[in-house]
């Protein structure tokens, strides 16, 4: 975590992730590199279109001015922050970014108000998620003190499953946290507990996993089953593996219920297939 992109939209949201970031930043001595995308209204947006040069030139300068206010902020004064601007689509100015910068790590905001699948589904924060080639931290509230002791790791224990899995457990020894690695036992895919424990045995052998427990949990669909694993243990963090041809929409079957919607608050990481 030598390099972390923090996208800001100058929201609170994404000041929370920052806040995060700078945290991680004085614990890793990590560079932080703060990206906004300028959106010029569409008039603005083709190049062919000279005569609207100086107002183009307006909004990339209000960008400055907003990015200059973020360095006056007096937690951020220990790390090493630098500050880059995208013109094209948020998400692929926020991929090409990681290649230019060979980023580690991607720490973003979400503006998620309706539970955990709406945090992600059909937003920027979504479509970051599934291209991306390395790992995003989401942040959803403020931290005041981001410590992970405990990490829940959801996934289908599949071979397909075993790369982000690796680099799951790079992520926990690196905050020194405890891997929870849990199967959600749905009655669409049921298993029995020997046969659960068998699969997930075998997925851990030979991965050089330690420091980790292995967990069924029956519930009536896999997001159900994460965040109420996640709630009654009173961890932090969830991890999951994502497809990148299809997002995290794979991921869900069903709404979630209301009272679950005030548990989503966790912070949530991803890793590509």
């Amino acid at each position: 975590m030598k390099r972390i992109l923090v996208p800001t939209d100058f929201s609170p949201q994404a000041e929370n992730a920052l806040k995060v970031a700078v945290q991680m930043a004085e614990k890793h001595d990590s560079e932080i590199y703060l990206f906004h995308t300028v959106e010029l209204p569409s008039h603005l947006a083709t190049t062919a279109n000279t005569s609207a040069l100086p107002e183009s030139i307006y909004f990339i300068k209000l960008t400055e001015k907003r990015f200059a206010d973020i360095m006056e902020r007096p937690y951020i004064e220990n790390v090493k922050i630098s500050q880059t601007i995208g013109h094209g689509e948020i998400y692929e100015d926020i991929l090409n970014a990681v290649k230019e910068r060979n980023i580690d790590l991607i720490i973003m905001g979400s503006h998620g108000a309706n539970g955990f699948k709406e945090m992600f589904i059909g937003s920027n924060t979504e479509k970051v998620v599934r291209t991306s080639e390395i790992p995003v931290l989401v942040i959803k509230n403020e931290h005041e003190k981001f410590e992970v002791n405990d990490f829940v790791f959801a996934t289908d224990f599949s071979e397909e499953c075993r790369s982000p899995f690796n680099k799951a457990q790079k992520f926990a020894n690196t905050l020194g946290a405890k891997m929870h690695l849990l199967y959600v036992n749905t009655p669409s895919g049921f298993k029995t507990s020997t046969d659960a424990h068998k699969i997930m045995n075998n997925f851990i052998k030979g991965m050089g996993t330690e420091n980790y427990t292995l967990n069924i949990y029956n519930e009536t669909s896999v997001e159900k089953g994460i965040l109420n694993f996640t709630k009654e243990n009173k961890y932090h963090l969830i991890g999951m593996s994502t497809h990148g041809r299809k997002g995290l929409s794979h991921f869900f079957n069903g709404s979630i219920s209301e009272d679950l919607v005030n548990h989503a608050n966790m912070p949530v990481i991803t890793f590509k297939i």
